[in-house]
């Protein structure tokens, strides 16, 4: 049975850093879960699946998080975190993408812990990326 648990995280923090540690906490190696709040700073990359690159980005600044998913599975036997954000700026203007890092202003994480085996990640040629196994 699913266990959804709601948790508030450290001003200051790294979003990242803390997802990863409430997962650690909780033993949480398949789920999934959303975060409200905002960030001081973020780390995002797109991926150009031409080249098969990140392009990675840092935004500095008041951000409120207009969204915010991901999951947790297992990559090369350790948990990862996979996560994607958009964020609004003081003119409503978004900016979004695959979500490296950012600085905690106020954050509360909804996560749910599948409880189930994990999902794991493995390389995948035609794409460039770490993908879940397919059953």
């Amino acid at each position: 049975m699913p266990k959804m648990m709601m948790v508030g995280l450290e001003y200051g923090s790294d979003i990242m850093d803390a997802i990863r540690g409430v997962a650690a906490d909780r033993s949480i190696d398949s789920g999934f879960f959303s975060v409200i709040g905002a960030l001081s700073s973020a780390n995002l990359a797109y991926y150009d699946q031409t080249e098969k690159v990140y392009r990675k980005r840092s935004f500095e600044g008041a951000y409120e998080i207009a969204s915010c998913t991901g999951n947790i599975s297992l990559k090369d036997g350790e948990r990862f975190i996979h996560a994607h954000i958009v964020l609004a700026d003081e003119n409503y203007n978004l900016i979004g993408g695959h979500l490296l890092g950012g600085r905690i202003f106020a954050a509360e994480l909804h996560i749910t812990d599948l409880e189930e085996k994990a999902h794991v990640r493995d390389y995948d040629p035609v794409t460039g990326l770490f993908l879940w196994r397919r059953s």
